[in-house]
C-alpha cells in the first residue's frame, strides 16, 4: 500500500504539476539553447577545428607519410570508366617537394591490368633517396626516376673549374656564371637547378574526369647562380587518355636571362624486353658527340636520314640493342598536328605512348636509353646541351630563350596513352 500511495503521488505530481506546467519544456529548452551557443562560441574560436586536426594527427600518428623534399606527394586520382577494352590513364603521383617532379603514372592496359608506366621505385623508397645529401645534394636522384623537370637549361652545360669547390665556371653574353658541378672533375652541370627546389605553394582541384595540380616556384636567381630572378609555375590535367603539362617562366628580376626548359621522364619498360620497343621521333638531324665517355659536343649537327639514328619513319624503328644518349633537332610536324609527335610503341603489351609538341619553343627531343635497360627517357626540351659552349657557331640556334625583365616563356606538351592497331601505332 506504501509504494501504491507513493506511485500516485508520483503521478499527481509529475503528470498535473511539471508536465502540465511546461517547466520540464522550458527548462529542455533552455538546456538546448545553451549547448548550441557553446557550440557557436567554441566554432567562432576555432577550438573545432582544432580538435578535427587533433583528432586527424592522433589517427596518421602512428603513419609515417613520405615527404620527398619536406613535402607530401600530390596524387591525382581517377574512376577508369572506358570498362576493358580501351588503355586509360589511372593516376600520378607528383612531388612539389622535388620541382614537380612526376614520380608515376599508373595506366590500365586491357590484358594486362593496371601497370605503373615510369620507372620508379616506391614513393617511400624515393623519399630516402632523395636526402638532398651525398650524391643527391644537387638533386641528382630526381633524374633518376620519374619524370624531373629540368630549368633553368636542360640536359647539360660545361666549363671551366671555378674558383669555388665543386663548381664550374661558364658565361652568356659576358656575364659569367657559377654552377654547381655534378661530376667528380668539376667541369659539368646536369639538369637544371629545379631538381630539388620545395614549392612556396601547390594546389590540386578534382575534376570530372581526372585533375588537375598547380604549384609555384620563386626561384631568386636559384642562389646567385643566374643572372636574373625567375619565377616558375608547373601545371599538370589529368584525364583518362592525356596528361597536358605546362611550364611557364617569367624573368621577375631587373636583367635579361636565358632560359630553357625540359622534361625528362623515364618510362618503363614493362616486360624488360626492350628491343622489341619501336621509337619514333620526329628529329632531322642529331647533336654529334665529341666525346662518348664525356659527353661533350661538337658543334655539329648531322642528318639523320640514312643511318642507325633515323627514327622518322611512321611506326618508327625498333630499339633493339642500340645505346642512346642523343639529342634531336629539326623536328617535323605533320600537316593535321598541333605540333611534333614522338611515339614509344610497346608492340608486346599493346599500347604506345605519345608525346606532342605544343609549344614552338621546345626545338629538341633528347632520348636516353641504355641497351638491356629498363626504362627509355623521350625529352622534350628548349635547348642542346652546352647552348653556352665555344663549339657552336655564332649562328646557331642552341634553343635557349632570352627573357627581358617582365616577359615570360612557356614549355607546353600533351602526353596520350593509346591503343596499337596490330604492330604499329596510327600517325
Amino acid at each position: 500500500m506504501l509504494r501504491q500511495r507513493f506511485s500516485a503521488l508520483h503521478h499527481r505530481i509529475w503528470n498535473k504539476g511539471l508536465m502540465r506546467s511546461g517547466l520540464v519544456t522550458g527548462v529542455t529548452l533552455a538546456l538546448l539553447m545553451i549547448a548550441l551557443a557553446v557550440v557557436y562560441r567554441e566554432h567562432g574560436l576555432g577550438n573545432f577545428h582544432r580538435l578535427k586536426a587533433k583528432i586527424a594527427t592522433t589517427e596518421r600518428q602512428d603513419v609515417v607519410v613520405p615527404r620527398p623534399g619536406g613535402r607530401e606527394a600530390i596524387v591525382l586520382q581517377r574512376t577508369r570508366l572506358m570498362g576493358d577494352t580501351a588503355p586509360e590513364f589511372i593516376s600520378a603521383t607528383i612531388l612539389p617537394g622535388r620541382g614537380m617532379n612526376v614520380l608515376q603514372i599508373a595506366a590500365y592496359l586491357p590484358g594486362r591490368g593496371e601497370v605503373n608506366l615510369m620507372a620508379s621505385p616506391p614513393l617511400e623508397a624515393a623519399a630516402n633517396a632523395m636526402s638532398g645529401m651525398g650524391d643527391d645534394a644537387g638533386g641528382q636522384q630526381s633524374l633518376a626516376m620519374g619524370g624531373a623537370f629540368e630549368l633553368p637549361w636542360a640536359g647539360s652545360i660545361w666549363g671551366t673549374p671555378g674558383q669555388a669547390g665543386g663548381h664550374l665556371s661558364t658565361a652568356w653574353r659576358g656575364h659569367a656564371i657559377a654552377l654547381p658541378a655534378t661530376d667528380g672533375a668539376g667541369l659539368e652541370a646536369t639538369g637544371g637547378l629545379l631538381l630539388a627546389r620545395s614549392a612556396e605553394s601547390a594546389d590540386t582541384t578534382p575534376l570530372p574526369d581526372g585533375g588537375h595540380a598547380q604549384a609555384e616556384f620563386h626561384t631568386g636567381d636559384f642562389g646567385a647562380h643566374w643572372p636574373s630572378r625567375t619565377d616558375v609555375t608547373v601545371t599538370l590535367l589529368l584525364s583518362s587518355r592525356s596528361i597536358e603539362v605546362t611550364v611557364a617562366a617569367r624573368n621577375d628580376g631587373d636583367a635579361p636571362e636565358p632560359i630553357g626548359i625540359g622534361w625528362h621522364p623515364r618510362f618503363a619498360v614493362l616486360d624488360g624486353n626492350r628491343s622489341q620497343i619501336r621509337l619514333h621521333v620526329p628529329g632531322e638531324v642529331r647533336e654529334e658527340i665529341r666525346d662518348r665517355k664525356t659527353g661533350l659536343p661538337s658543334g655539329v649537327l648531322l642528318p639523320v636520314a640514312g643511318t642507325s639514328y633515323d627514327f622518322t619513319m611512321p611506326g618508327g624503328a625498333r630499339l633493339g640493342t642500340m645505346t642512346l644518349d642523343d639529342a634531336f633537332g629539326a623536328l617535323h610536324q605533320n600537316l593535321l598536328d598541333p605540333g611534333p609527335v614522338a611515339e614509344l610503341i610497346d608492340s608486346v603489351n599493346g599500347y604506345g605512348l605519345r608525346l606532342t609538341v605544343l609549344s614552338p619553343t621546345i626545338k629538341v627531343m633528347r632520348v636516353v636509353s641504355p641497351a638491356n635497360g629498363d626504362y627509355v627517357s623521350i625529352s622534350p626540351q628548349f635547348n642542346f646541351d652546352d647552348p653556352f659552349g665555344k663549339e657552336w657557331s655564332k649562328d646557331t640556334d642552341t634553343g635557349m630563350v632570352v627573357l627581358q625583365p617582365g616577359e615570360s616563356t612557356q614549355w607546353k606538351m600533351r602526353l596520350e596513352l593509346f591503343a596499337l592497331d596490330g604492330t604499329q601505332a596510327p600517325m
